[in-house]
């Protein structure tokens, strides 16, 4: 398997399963990627989502070989779109992210809601260097991160950064030791799934659309929205009911 996927406690873990060629993609890795995401989009157990790659390197951007090799997509638009279809899942998604994230693999962890890297992680767009043309999302995803100016750095010169100082410029939202990346990243998603599913649900979609919107039609938007899915709303509520002789006491 080129993409492999853990279930536990609500958590969905999406491994790229490359480690030989440091998780570059190909095409056999985003059809398994975009079956998986398929299938977790209605999966109402699903709290949130992590993706990884297995070894020493999160992904080291699109496979080269694969490109020369001319390999054929399931349609024109489908890499691009397995990428859309990550960052449309409706639950909160955190990119996990050790060695390299280089250009795809960049692009694909910019598709996450929240990217946690470790300190020496190595992240940049090295199209340029490959005198390729970004059409994953890298023009619209890493500005939206950074700002426009930071982003036409990067772009222009392929340049190579860490962790550290893409935490520091708001590239990835914390850098942690290698040591404790894991142990982060599994605390960070227990944070997430602590909270009303419901709730998160709704406030990643209407942080996704509302930038799009003029100010006065998303708050009238999220005036209008309902407090959770109801399902949820009645298990919190009957949890809290039967907490509270504990808590009194």
């Amino acid at each position: 398997m080129l993409v492999t996927r853990e279930d536990k406690d609500g958590v969905a873990t999406l491994t790229l399963n490359r480690p030989d060629k440091l998780n570059a993609i190909n095409i056999p890795l985003m059809v398994e990627l975009r079956t998986h995401l398929d299938t977790m989009t209605n999966d109402p157990s699903l709290r949130c989502v992590i993706v990884t790659g297995a070894g020493r390197s999160f992904c080291s951007g699109h496979d080269l070989e694969s490109i020369a090799s001319g390999g054929q997509a399931p349609s024109r638009h489908f890499e691009p779109e397995t990428i859309d279809a990550l960052e449309q899942l409706p639950m909160p998604t955190i990119a996990k992210i050790r060695g390299h994230c280089y250009t795809g693999g960049l692009e694909l962890a910019l598709a996450c809601d929240l990217l946690v890297a470790s300190e020496d992680a190595k992240l940049g767009d090295t199209h340029g260097q490959w005198g390729l043309a970004p059409i994953w999302g890298m023009s619209v995803r890493l500005p939206e991160r950074v700002g426009r100016s930071r982003a036409k750095e990067l772009m222009f010169t392929s340049r190579r950064i860490s962790g550290i100082e893409a935490a520091a410029i708001g590239l990835v939202d914390r850098a942690i030791t290698e040591t404790e990346l894991d142990d982060a990243v599994a605390e960070l998603a227990a944070e997430i799934t602590s909270n009303s599913p419901g709730t998160n649900r709704i406030d990643k979609a209407l942080l996704s659309t509302n930038a799009d919107r003029l100010r006065t039609d998303a708050l009238l938007i999220e005036r209008n929205m309902p407090f959770g899915m109801p399902e949820d709303r009645k298990e919190r509520m009957s949890t809290s009911r039967r907490a509270r002789p504990t808590e009194r006491a």
